[in-house]
């Protein structure tokens, strides 16, 4: 059998045995399924380096030290945040209203996972289905089907010795397009977790199915004058260098107020960062991008030590961030878009107001509704961005990456940030198990119901009752 055929049919197995093992398993009340995501999660938890170690290995991206911390949230920070989370049977009785609301599994779901988030992403996407009494089939990207591959068979094994069924968490063997694009347009596919390129989540919103999508992530950080300068270079060098850039949380773009500009390169270069001089930007713009003006994958997840040899560069050992002065925004500005490295580009404005703009202008090229951080002791600026911003995460004196995903913030810990309606996604949350439920709701009548004799009335006093019936359903 043809390759893409043999795909196919491997597509269409793996959704009818999920059917089957889905219908079981919702069958558990929440005390038995709230065990087993505790017993998944802590099992997987141990082995958060080992699948870090095979997700380097295989893809090229990011580094082992981060990938295990990913690992651990996706697993032990995610389970203790959704651990008193209801999501079966009666989940909120409301006595005055007299509603009550009985959480529903969707079903089956398809999860999309990325080549450069690969472990972490099944081990999230599975806690948060399995946490809300449904099933997962993975469609993995090539370049890491080993280690998608590996952190499945592990859950596989966990579910077996709680004695469910297996086929609750599948992945395709045979990962090709036209496997995928099987997946998601099943009839029996309820949900589609779409996290990877911008072409596959808009197929995933395309399928006929419903879809959570993650959009891209343009992330603009803007340093205030008021703001620690020391304490917010620190945080977005952290933010940064985590996993060397890979998460599309992290800040892509610095700007700043022209009254602290020299008191903010100096900081970043005493934490280690190397600013471009325009010879060796343009070098650098040369291998960033494609001839199409599309991100050059080859400098994806890379040191900056790395990415300066494949320029023909020599930078030293060690060097934190690469940074290019920059000024426009666009396609003819490689600096200005999404670069998933240890790469930012630099702008200067000459008020907040400016920059404000300047900050939007860049959410526009490939990251309206995702992410911006701000550094700032001036709730006031602060609150102006909050309302002028077209984002749904606004991290304020965190490090952007960290801050998104609920790692050092408040918000709910997720590797599928929603980019709203304006950045194409269907939510603009962090999603949890609580998007992948149904809601029934049991409503109770608030008075007893009589009929109202109006044959009897003229037009006017027929009116008036119709009004005040109206008025007594409004309340």
């Amino acid at each position: 059998m043809d390759k893409d055929l043999a795909s196919i049919q491997e597509a269409r197995d793996l959704i009818k045995k999920a059917l089957v093992s889905q219908k079981i398993y919702e069958q558990l009340d929440q005390d038995k399924i709230d065990e087993t995501v505790k017993y998944i999660a802590q099992k997987i938890y141990e082995r958060s380096e080992e699948l870090a170690t095979l997700a380097v290995n295989e893809t090229g991206f990011g580094n082992v030290k981060d990938k295990t911390f990913k690992n651990q949230f996706a697993s032990m920070t995610l389970f203790n945040y959704i651990r008193d989370m209801k999501t079966r049977g009666i989940i909120n009785i409301d006595e005055e209203k007299k509603i009550w609301e009985i959480g529903v599994p969707v079903g089956v779901i398809v999860g999309l996972i990325p080549s450069t988030n690969p472990t972490s992403t099944v081990i999230y996407k599975t806690l948060i289905s399995l946490k809300s009494g449904n099933a997962i089939i993975f469609s993995p990207h090539p370049a890491a089907l080993l280690c998608i591959t590996r952190t499945v068979d592990l859950i596989r094994s966990y579910l077996k010795e709680l004695s469910l069924p297996e086929d609750l968490v599948s992945v395709l063997s045979i990962p090709t397009i036209e496997a995928t694009d099987a997946l998601m347009k099943d009839d029996n596919i309820s949900l589609i977790l779409a996290t990877g390129g911008k072409a596959m989540v808009k197929a995933a919103y395309s399928s006929g199915n419903p879809a959570l999508g993650v959009g891209p992530g343009n992330v603009p950080v803007f340093i205030e004058r008021s703001a620690n300068i020391k304490q917010a270079v620190s945080m977005i060098i952290s933010s940064k260098t985590f996993d060397n850039g890979v998460i599309c949380a992290s800040e892509q773009a610095v700007v700043v107020e022209d009254v602290i500009r020299e008191k903010v390169i100096e900081e970043f270069k005493a934490q280690g960062c190397y600013f471009l001089n325009e010879d060796k930007k343009k070098l650098l713009e040369k291998i960033m991008v494609n001839k199409n003006g599309t991100l050059n994958t080859k400098i994806v997840g890379k040191t900056p030590e790395a990415i300066g040899k494949m320029a023909g560069l020599e930078i030293l050992q060690g060097t934190k961030i690469l940074i290019g002065f920059e000024d426009g925004v666009g396609k003819e500005y490689p600096f200005s878009m999404e670069k998933l490295s240890p790469i930012l580009g630099f702008y200067t404005e000459d008020s907040w107001i400016s920059a404000c703009e300047k900050c939007i202008e860049i959410l526009k090229f490939g990251g309206i509704g995702h992410s911006l951080s701000i550094h700032s002791e001036n709730m006031d600026i602060v609150r102006e961005f909050a309302l002028k911003k077209p984002v749904f995460r606004i991290l304020v004196n965190t490090p952007s990456t960290h801050g998104a995903i609920g790692a050092s913030t408040s918000l709910a810990p997720s590797l599928t940030l929603g980019c709203g309606a304006v950045g194409g996604s269907s939510t603009s949350d962090n999603v949890t198990p609580l998007h992948l439920i149904n809601v029934r709701r049991i409503a109770f009548g608030k008075e007893p119901w009589q009929e109202k004799e109006i044959k009897d009335y003229d037009i006017d006093t027929l009116k008036a009752l119709i009004k005040k019936i109206i008025a007594e359903i409004s309340l």
